[in-house]
């Protein structure tokens, strides 16, 4: 196979997936600060992830929002905020790079590959992206809760290979499997490859997983392998 592009998932792929302990202590914090109940937060922070990822809120603070009407709750505006900057103070610690990640990228560029993102996400992450170390290293980049789509609705792969201007044959995808992304590429025609690194934390925060028997990696250097050398 002649590949033109990779296009890579986000969490759980380039960046460690979250620890659903973690998560859920940061979540509990964020609850306390606004005098919600912790559980009662917690469910309902959960069940709106499509509002998160498609921009339907379009800040952490209007997340918080959302769930505090959910729970007819009325906490002041500062309260609110401060809930919102520890979603945010947290996703941006969130966003380390794997090992081996920027050295794939910087590769695959140097081979002549085109590098893209496409990842379900809330509205912290494209105020973060640009001072990422990623972002010199990926051509396109196809935020979710930007574009108002995600995985696996075909047009979200479909934007990302028209963005990299090339056909959805010609892309390698490499994921974790989280959002059905993978069954939702090979759909659409690109060449998906799941991603399971040995030292995952046993907890990984993995929403709509699915099963996935086509090919593996335990690493992201092994897709230089996949895509051979220069183009």
């Amino acid at each position: 196979m002649s590949y033109r592009a990779v296009v890579f998932d986000l969490f759980g792929t380039l960046v460690d997936s979250f620890s659903a302990g973690e998560y859920e202590r940061v979540l509990w914090e964020m609850a306390d600060v606004i005098g919600a109940p912790r559980a009662d937060f917690t469910r309902v922070w959960l069940s709106t992830f499509v509002e998160r990822a498609t921009g339907v809120f379009a800040s952490p603070e209007a997340s918080v929002e959302g769930v505090c009407r959910a729970l007819e709750l009325r906490p002041e505006p500062d309260l609110v905020a401060a809930a919102g900057r520890i979603r945010f103070a947290y996703t941006g610690r969130s966003l380390v790079p794997r090992p081996g990640a920027l050295e794939t990228l910087a590769e695959l560029r140097a081979r002549g590959y085109r590098t893209g993102l496409v990842s379900d996400c809330s509205a912290e992450v494209p105020i973060l992206w640009p001072d990422t170390p990623f972002a010199p290293l990926i051509d396109v980049a196809v935020l979710s809760c930007a574009v108002g789509l995600k995985k696996p609705d075909p047009r979200i792969y479909r934007l990302a290979c028209d963005r990299l201007g090339v056909d959805p044959e010609e892309c390698l995808y490499v994921g974790d499997g989280g959002s059905r992304e993978l069954t939702g590429a090979a759909r659409v025609g690109m060449h998906p490859v799941l991603i399971r690194a040995p030292d995952e934390a046993p907890d990984a925060h993995r929403l709509d997983a699915e099963e996935w028997s086509g090919p593996t990696v335990s690493a992201l250097c092994e897709v230089l392998a996949l895509v051979g050398g220069k183009r």
